[in-house]
């Protein structure tokens, strides 16, 4: 696949944010440009379907299994923290959206800022082109890194990390069988990378309907993405994470939120319906109230209950499967 150009991801975020309806294609070239009328119908609409601009999630990579498993060990292994207290799943729960669950969305796991974010899922991220609410990582194994390190996360050095592990001899045999040699930096990193890369949801139904079964999607979901296309809201969220590849300004009709950066990763709507709340401050309780409020702040559009209803049966459409059941929404308190 090929890579946006900076020119690319810089013009496309610019048209998106002066509310047109202008989307990186398929390939994340050419952008191509949609022309929804004032105040489109139903009947309105007449995308050209086969030119869908998002693609369906693929099967996790192959991997050496004895990092794989080492990496879903480390995961989990609190010893990552300076205290004990803390592991990547703490923040990250795989057991259900692979965030925070609702009473702990802005928990200490941000590393890019000293202000508290919304856990953003860790499901898929490895499909996104930078990490973090700013994209202030390119890799998945500095964002770890920087997670290790951050006063506001774990709180600990990796070469700290590292000499705990190393004190394990059962540890010390899991990273002989998967690289030779006992516990390092570059090892560590590479193992928990390992296992992120294994974080994805392939399957939804619009995935299913996207690879031919048209009988994955009900009316409304399907009229829900008809919409989501000829509003523009493709125009940033696109791809094969339906987002996560470009920056965009929040709020360019009207304010958003009320606190944090103006500019932010745009995130994936990968399993979206089970990620509340939303926005990186966590200020949107529902999907509902989220997709009014974006349309309204980034589209200067004012959805009718029943256009937001029928976007929202389509966006919960976009919930995938992990280990081979559906991704669910975390615990409420």
């Amino acid at each position: 696949m090929m890579r946006p150009s900076a020119l690319t991801i810089i013009t496309s975020a610019l048209l998106a944010a002066c509310g047109l309806g202008i989307g990186l294609s398929d390939r994340l070239g050419t952008p191509a440009m949609a022309q929804p009328s004032a105040d489109p119908a139903w009947a309105e609409i007449s995308p050209v379907e086969g030119q869908a601009p998002i693609t369906p999630i693929p099967q996790p990579p192959p991997a050496d299994p004895r990092k794989l498993r080492l990496g879903e060990r480390l995961f989990q292994d609190a010893r990552l923290s300076a205290n004990g207290d803390l592991s990547c799943q703490s923040c990250h729960d795989i057991r259900s959206n692979g965030a925070a669950d609702a009473g702990h969305q802005q928990s200490s796991c941000a590393p890019d800022l000293s202000a508290k974010l919304d856990v953003l899922t860790v499901f898929n991220a490895a499909l996104s082109f930078r990490f973090g609410w700013q994209g202030n990582f390119r890799t998945l194994a500095a964002q770890a890194d920087a997670t290790i390190e951050s006063p506001h996360g774990m709180r600990s050095r990796a070469s700290e990390v590292v000499r705990k592990l190393n004190s394990d001899p059962d540890m010390v045999q899991q990273f002989r069988a998967a690289y030779g040699h006992e516990a390092d930096r570059d090892s560590l990193l590479d193992a928990l990378v390992t296992f992120e890369h294994s974080l994805l949801t392939p399957d939804s139904r619009f995935d299913l309907w996207l690879r031919g079964d048209k009988s994955a999607l009900s009316t409304d979901e399907h009229q829900g993405y008809l919409l989501f296309k000829s509003y523009g809201c493709i125009s940033c969220h696109q791809g094969v994470n339906v987002g996560g590849n470009l920056f965009q300004r929040q709020g360019v009709f009207e304010p958003l939120v009320s606190t944090g950066p103006q500019v932010v990763r745009v995130p994936s709507l990968r399993n979206v319906a089970t990620t509340a709340p939303y926005f990186h401050d966590g200020s949107a309780a529902t999907l509902e109230e989220a997709v009014g409020r974006m349309a309204k702040a980034q589209l200067d559009r004012t959805l009718t209950d029943k256009q937001i209803a029928v976007i929202v049966a389509f966006l919960k459409t976009l919930t995938g499967n992990y280990r081979g059941s559906p991704v669910v929404a975390g615990a409420r308190p």
